[in-house]
């Protein structure tokens, strides 16, 4: 599957979890049961559905691979596979995190992502 999948949150939310060391989820991940991911074809799409208008928004980048079995690919949005992990995020697992700032247009620019 992809090496990198990437999570979008709030800066509070995110905040919360550097001071943690750990990200247990936003308010939907903790009420499904596991944290929603994306990977890099699908992040864009999950921005526009569920963060549409939203300004003060990170996206991390986490290495999938490190997330041993606790990371799982079911079928949601489409019939597409999705990541969904089954534990806190340890922040050791991201790579990177960038804000995601909305364009002109009201769309969420991206930086480049990997697959």
């Amino acid at each position: 599957m992809d090496a990198l999948i990437y999570k979008i949150a709030t800066r509070q939310q995110w905040t919360k979890a550097e001071a943690d060391g750990v990200f247990a989820g936003a308010p939907i991940d903790l009420a499904d049961g596991y944290i929603h991911f994306s990977t890099a074809a699908q992040a864009p799409e999950t921005a526009a559905k569920h963060f549409a208008g939203q300004s003060d928004l990170l996206l991390a980048a986490v290495n999938a691979e490190a997330l041993g079995g606790a990371l799982t690919y079911e079928v949601s949005r489409g019939g597409a596979l999705f990541p969904h992990l089954y534990a806190p995020l340890d922040l050791t697992h991201v790579v990177w995190v960038r804000p995601l700032p909305l364009g002109p247009d009201g769309v969420h620019i991206f930086p480049p992502l990997e697959p």
